[in-house]
């Protein structure tokens, strides 16, 4: 039976009510700010190991789960390179979880055969309970395997995970960084999982390049996607012929903005610009004709005026906007958050990182029940930070990466302060935050005394 995104999500109705008013407190004119949010960071004690891998504000607590190495139901471990995730279902006090693994190397496929695409390929995602009432996980099994590169990606109506490839590849490819002699399979696509796990097709109506995020917005059901590419990409919109069928086909755009093509700067915070939609013709080109270079699809619409980004990553849609980040873009390269409103068809500069210090480099998104945006940051820090970005426009810390290990748990050892935040999502109810630590490979869920306004 198919579900809206309302009822899919129904502890977080009274939240919805702050989607309208967050779309344009956020789109408000004026030099980006630093916030006070929740207050200072300190270490806090794992629920888990005992360890202090966080900091988090006063009164916050989490527990860790699903740690590289950990055995899996099937008893093989976990898989690592934890990224992009979301929640798409809950059953009682149960919520499920996908998580992707971006994983690139052709050394072979994890789980079990049924969920395969290509047996060489070592990407894919798993899938893990958790009960918010005990604040315990249940044990992963793997769901998707045999793909490259699950970089992000994002939840459905209908209670699945569009999980993205940013890997492009054609048999017969010699990609510069390594060759793939064992791949049997096209990759580029993006993959429609099942929480428990089906016989794995790509959806190619949604376009063979480097995808990133990935976004359902559930009144039309449309699906919004980034594309990963430096120093030029696409956004691009999937028209299906039926909505919520996506394998059924449909018609692939690319954004075009005539009143700045150039988006990777220069724009105001607050202005809307008027936005388009150019055709696809080809969504499985995925090189521009006598090349290996992943630019078939971008080539397309650039050719017809689409609008140029940079490095387009995180995609999150609520009914009112559809929010994504351009890790490196704006005047200082540090990150960009946009948002297009499908309702009137504009596109508009949430916020842009003024240094590295303030935003270093804004990945995964995702809305909160509160009416604030969780930004995961994907830069250089020493200790990297899961940001806040409030209604009122300001950045604040919300958690810190202090995770150094000395072979406890799995046989982990060393520093991972510097490691990468990826897959904030909250649970139905609001209560829990959900993140990933991309290295060592853990998710971490946050619970804690919550603001409305805030995150």
């Amino acid at each position: 039976m198919r579900t809206t995104r309302r009822s899919f999500v129904g502890g977080l109705a009274a939240g919805a009510v702050l989607l309208a008013p967050h779309a344009q407190l956020l789109a408000k004119a004026g030099a980006p700010r630093i916030g006070k949010g929740y207050g200072p960071l300190a270490p806090v004690r794992d629920l888990n190991t005992g360890l202090n891998l966080l900091a988090l504000p006063r009164g916050f607590s989490y527990v860790t789960f699903g740690w590289t190495g950990e055995p899996m139901r099937d008893g093989a471990p976990t898989p690592g390179a934890h990224d992009g995730m979301g929640v798409v279902a809950k059953h009682g006090d149960r919520v499920v979880l996908v998580r992707n693994h971006e994983l690139v190397h052709d050394e072979g496929a994890f789980g079990d055969a049924s969920v395969h695409f290509d047996p060489a390929a070592g990407g894919g995602t798993t899938t893990i309970e958790f009960d918010v009432k005990t604040g315990k996980a249940g044990r992963a099994h793997a769901s998707l395997s045999g793909t490259l590169q699950n970089c992000s990606g994002g939840t459905t109506p209908w209670g699945t995970w569009l999980s993205c490839e940013e890997f492009v590849y054609v048999p017969g490819d010699v990609p510069p960084d390594k060759p793939q002699p064992e791949l049997v399979r096209p990759h580029g696509f993006v993959f429609d999982v099942h929480p428990d796990g089906r016989r794995p097709e790509p959806l190619i109506g949604l376009g063979q390049f480097r995808h990133e995020g990935a976004a359902v917005h559930a009144p039309s059901g449309h699906v919004y996607m980034t594309e990963d590419r430096d120093p030029r990409c696409g956004f691009y919109r999937f028209v299906p012929a039926q909505p919520g069928r996506l394998a059924e086909g449909g018609r692939l755009e690319m954004l075009k903005v005539a009143s700045q093509r150039d988006l990777r700067g220069g724009l105001e915070r607050g202005r809307e610009h008027p936005a388009t939609w150019v055709p696809i013709d080809e969504p499985t080109r995925a090189h521009t004709p006598g090349t290996s270079d992943g630019l078939g699809v971008f080539a397309q619409g650039y050719a017809q005026g689409g609008a140029v980004f940079t490095r387009g990553e995180g995609c999150y849609a609520t009914d009112e906007a559809v929010y994504f980040t351009a890790t490196n873009g704006g005047a200082a390269a540090c990150g960009q958050v946009l948002a297009y409103y499908p309702k009137r068809s504009t596109l508009a500069l949430i916020y842009e990182s003024p240094d590295l210090a303030t935003l270093d480099y804004p990945d995964n998104v995702c809305f909160s029940p509160r009416g604030g945006l969780v930004l995961c940051e994907d830069g250089s820090r020493e200790r990297m930070l899961l940001q806040g970005l409030s209604r009122k426009g300001e950045v604040f810390p919300f958690a810190r990466n202090e995770v150094v290990l000395d072979g406890e748990p799995y046989g982990h050892a060393g520093t991972f302060r510097d490691a990468e935040w990826a897959g904030a999502c909250f649970s139905p109810d609001g209560k829990w935050l959900f993140a990933n630590l991309y290295s060592p490979g853990f998710t971490v869920a946050i619970t804690g005394p919550w603001k409305r306004g805030l995150i």
